[in-house]
């Protein structure tokens, strides 16, 4: 298992927590005073209280919670949000309210989930013909609905 050092506000308040043996993605919660209202298609910057030192080779991603998707229209704006492992400031997570009813943030609240996973880095080549493959350059939904 990886080890990554976290700074949390409120001691381990914030920690990301796994809540269950098989989960990816562990939990950020929202670290807010009182409570945000996202009204239908507003979108808010909302902070986690979670601050990381991501090992080099490694980033972490920010993504959407299954549950408040599916119960409330709630996603991420930028979804995988990537956060590279240079990078010392505050997690926040971008919410959107794609649903029909305002929705309401609370201090705590389980918000996104953290996946941290190897990165790959290539080295980019100039090339003025690129090799031939059977799809060719058929984009958007070429490989059917």
């Amino acid at each position: 298992m990886m080890q990554t050092k976290v700074r949390c506000r409120a001691n381990r308040g914030f920690l990301p927590e796994y809540k269950s043996p098989g989960a990816a993605g562990a939990d950020l919660k929202a670290d807010v005073p009182g409570q945000v209202r996202l009204k239908p298609g507003e979108r808010g910057i909302i902070p986690t209280g979670v601050w990381l030192q991501i090992p080099e080779g490694y980033e972490a991603q920010v993504r959407p919670r299954s549950g408040l998707a599916a119960k409330h229209g709630v996603t991420l704006m930028n979804s995988p949000g990537t956060i590279d492992s240079d990078y010392r400031g505050e997690i926040q997570v971008i919410l959107v309210n794609m649903g029909i009813q305002d929705f309401i943030i609370e201090r705590f609240d389980r918000i996104a989930q953290l996946v941290l996973s190897p990165v790959s880095r290539a080295e980019f080549e100039i090339s003025d013909v690129l090799e031939e493959s059977s799809r060719g350059e058929s984009g958007f939904g070429s490989t059917g609905v």
